[in-house]
């Protein structure tokens, strides 16, 4: 929790200058973004360690992954997000807070084209679900495990989805939005159709 502080403390700080969070929702920055990311601690197999979070932003989900993990032993959080200042801030919450992270200031795409498959894969808010498996499918192996917090019309999402894309999913419901689910995801890849055009 100290360290979960530290990282309120520096976001509230640097939210003057980067707009990490939105501004609406820092009166309830525990519940909407420390807890609504945390959850997914606990749907990732205990045996995991590491970890991709794609469109990383302010550290939602992962930073808060990687300091509720930060004891498992060989851990490390994987954290890719485009906007330099927002990694800026991320590499700071991590110097200050031990979290066992690395920041990759690129392109989801690029980052996947050379960092291979990962025990988890999670996002939080970046894309329908569609185009977040294409970016997400070569960071899979046959083990991955994709934990992906969605909104309303998840059930759309997955319709969609599954045009392209083969995989199992588990839907949880969030614990702390009432609208909105974890997508628990396995068995990704690509139709017929998605492998003869990939």
């Amino acid at each position: 929790m100290e360290r979960l502080a530290e990282y309120e403390s520096l976001l509230i700080k640097w939210q003057k200058s980067i707009n990490l969070v939105s501004a609406a929702t820092l009166p309830e920055l525990w519940r909407r973004h420390m807890l609504d990311s945390a959850q997914i601690a606990g749907l990732a197999p205990e045996n995991a360690v590491r970890w991709a979070d794609l469109g990383s932003g302010g550290g939602f989900p992962g930073l808060v992954i990687a300091i509720l993990l930060r004891d498992r032993p060989g851990f490390g959080m994987h954290l890719v997000e485009s906007d330099q200042r927002k990694c800026v801030f991320m590499r700071e919450v991590a110097r200050a807070t031990g979290a066992p992270a690395k920041v990759y200031n690129e392109r989801i795409e690029a980052f996947a084209a050379e960092a291979g498959p990962f025990d988890v894969v999670s996002a939080r808010a970046l894309a329908p679900l569609d185009r977040l498996l294409g970016w997400a499918v070569p960071l899979f192996g046959s083990d991955t495990i994709g934990l992906f917090l969605k909104g309303q019309g998840v059930q759309d999402e997955l319709t969609a989805a599954r045009k392209s894309w083969i995989f199992e999913a588990d839907i949880y419901p969030s614990q702390s939005d009432p609208a909105g689910s974890v997508l628990k995801l396995r068995g990704l890849h690509g139709t017929d159709r998605q492998d003869a055009g990939s």
